[in-house]
């Protein structure tokens, strides 16, 4: 592995952490409902754009709990500034990761064809 690809990795895991931490704790936006879990972030190699992955549980609404993390992008991205120690604080892009959803699917389609 690359040594810039290390570097890459832990600063991925890094963001996620503290993005996890943000959105869950400090995040005051009446939007942003349910239960957000952040499954990834993947900073681009020059640092200037981090796409962030939420899967979105018990929300009222997905589309304007999305909406709303998208509008709070500039706090959370300050937040980011004071707690990860980058030299360029990356802009945040904002993702559905809809992959649990899918798999509980794939779960309750093969649970129904066991009790076939």
């Amino acid at each position: 592995m690359p040594k810039n690809e290390a570097r890459l990795n832990r600063i991925n895991e890094e963001l996620k952490k503290e993005l996890s931490q943000i959105i869950s704790y400090e995040l005051k936006n009446p939007n942003v409902t349910g239960m957000i879990s952040v499954t990834r972030a993947k900073i681009t190699p020059d640092f200037k754009y981090a796409k962030v992955y939420v899967s979105i549980l018990n929300s009222k609404n997905v589309q304007k709990t999305m909406d709303g993390l998208k509008e709070s992008a500039g706090f959370i991205r300050s937040q980011i500034a004071k707690r990860v120690n980058l030299r360029i604080t990356p802009e945040l892009v904002f993702e559905l990761d809809d992959s649990l959803e899918y798999g509980e699917k794939i779960d309750s389609i093969l649970k129904e064809l066991k009790n076939k």
